[in-house]
Formats: structure tokens, sequence, C-alpha cells
């Protein structure tokens, strides 16, 4: 579809990186591309439908952001499966078997049954490791501080740290640096299509790999509102604390989605500065990608850009 180079405007489209693959999310369709090991891009392309246009009042503030977040996570681990799948040597090698495990997961249960396990599990572990540890380090080592407000900027800090650690340790293994190069050509494909110009590698390739619509900063974003929100909780009973921030955490989710929609499409000065920690932690997440993978986010895009280009602008 072409378009006016001098009109850019901002996309609702959005992405994920996969393995060897980038998925593409346009308003009604989605599509996964991705390079097998014989070099081959397959696309698997399908209709989507958020449960917020049967439900109306899914669509409310707040609410949409919560359900949007669970749809994105059960997406998000579909995709991941499908390319794992996809790319995985047994597919172009004739005398490949599964091992016995694999061969009795794929018997006895079934593919939806996997991704809402892997689902609760990232839950569980998530929290686990961003909630419950930062929680009991700051508990038990700054019990000489009284003053809750500022053990709770204590404990954010100690949650940032985790978090980013987690992150540029994970960065440093060969195949999640490929992913990165990939979510880079995700970012990048979606800028040169937001500024109007034709989705070739070179165009894609000038582009920056750091956008403002991205998880790494809805992630970030949760984080800073959680300090702010945390901080009204009591310490005198840390069960209770942790209960109640775990009833907290969907109403900061959604009012972390409402930011990042908002600033996904803002040109106010105030909203760049607010949106910079989670660009400074793309620099991570993100690393730039070659001509193969940007082909590879290129493909995917052309498959969800709408017929009408209303469709796709915010």
């Amino acid at each position: 579809m072409k378009k006016d180079k001098n009109k850019p405007f901002k996309t609702s489209i959005g992405g994920q990186a996969v393995l060897e693959g980038v998925m593409m999310k346009g308003p009604d369709k989605m599509a996964v591309a991705v390079r097998k090991s014989n070099g081959e891009i397959i696309i698997d392309k399908k209709e989507v439908s958020s449960v917020t246009k049967k439900v109306k009042i899914l669509k409310l503030p707040i609410i949409r952001g919560v359900v949007s977040f669970v749809e994105s996570m059960v997406l998000g681990i579909k995709t991941l499966m499908y390319s794992a799948e996809l790319y995985d040597m047994g597919e172009d090698d004739p005398t490949y078997k599964p091992s016995k495990f694999d061969a009795w997961l794929e018997k006895h249960v079934s593919k939806d049954a996997v991704v809402y396990f892997s689902l609760i599990l990232a839950l569980f572990l998530s929290v686990g490791l961003f909630v419950l540890l930062p929680a009991f380090i700051t508990k038990y080592t700054t019990g000489f501080i009284e003053n809750s407000v500022l053990k709770s900027l204590i404990e954010g800090v100690i949650r940032m740290v985790i978090f980013v650690l987690y992150i540029y340790l994970s960065s440093l293994a060969k195949d999640i640096k490929r992913v990165f190069e990939y979510h880079g050509a995700e970012h990048k494909t979606i800028y040169c299509y937001e500024k109007g110009e034709e989705l070739t590698v070179e165009n894609v390739k000038k582009q920056s790999r750091l956008h403002p619509r991205c998880g790494t900063s809805f992630l970030i974003e949760v984080m800073i509102l959680s300090i702010i929100a945390f901080s009204v909780i009591s310490w005198d009973n840390l069960l209770v604390r942790i209960a109640l921030k775990l009833l907290l955490l969907p109403v900061i989710a959604g009012v972390a989605y409402e930011f990042i929609k908002f600033s996904g499409r803002s040109e106010n000065k105030c909203v760049a500065i607010l949106t910079k920690p989670g660009l400074w932690l793309q620099k991570i997440t993100t690393e730039e990608p070659d001509e193969q993978q940007i082909e590879v986010a290129i493909t995917a895009m052309k498959e969800v850009i709408p017929e009408n280009i209303e469709d796709a602008k915010w």
C-alpha cells in the first residue's frame, strides 16, 4: 500500500520478536514470519479479535489495559511456541525423532493447555522474582528505617536492579541476542511504516530501533507506578503488604497501558521525557538487525496492513 511520504502518522500496529522471526498484529489480523534453518521464510496469518469488542465494559480505560496485557501474553506464548516448532532443525532432517517426553506431550497434552500452563508459570516466576524477592530483601535489610515511603523507594530500586540485571544477563545468551535483533527489526519496520516510507530493507535499516510503544517500556512504567502506589501500603505485616500489592498490580498494569497508548501517539515534550526510561532499557532489549532479519519483519508487517489506512491509525 502506497502512502504520502509527507504525511507520517502513528499506527496501532504492534509486534513481538520470536525465535528467528517476528510477529506483527494489526487491527484485525496477525502474522508470524519465521526464517527456517534452510533460509525459507514461512508465514502464518490469522484473523484476530479482542474480547473487548464483544464485551463493552471491557473497553473502559484501565480495564482494557488488563485485558490487553493478558491477551498479549497468551498470543506471545503461542507465537513463541509456533516459531520454535517451525525453526526446529528436525523439520528439515528426515532422521530426526522427538524425545519420548516430547512425543508423550504431543499425544496427551493439548497445545492450549501448554500455553496456559506456560502463562501461569511465567506469572508465578515474575511475581516471585520482582514482587516477593524485593519485598523480603527490603524488609530484612532496612529494619532501622521507619519511613514507609523511603522503604518503598528502596524496594522499588531493588526491583529495578533485579529486572535490569535479569534482562542484561539474558542478553548475553546467543539465542536471546538473536531475538533482540529481531526485536530491533520489528521496531524499525513499524517506524518506517509510520513515516509513510516504502517498506524496503534500505528504508527500514535507517530507522531507530527504540520505540515508545514497546513491552519493555510498559514493564518499566509498571515498576515506576508501583513505587508510587506501594508507598501507601504499610510495612507492619509483610504478608498483608504482599497480598495488597498483588491486588493492585492489575490496576497498575491498566494505568501503564493507558500511558503507553497515549505516549505512542503524543508529541508532547513532557510525555517524551517520561518515556525515556523505557527507551534506555530498549538499548539492551533490542539490537541492530541484519538485512535478512529486516526482511522477515517486513514480510510479517505487509501481511497485517489494512486496505484502508485509517484503520491502522490511532
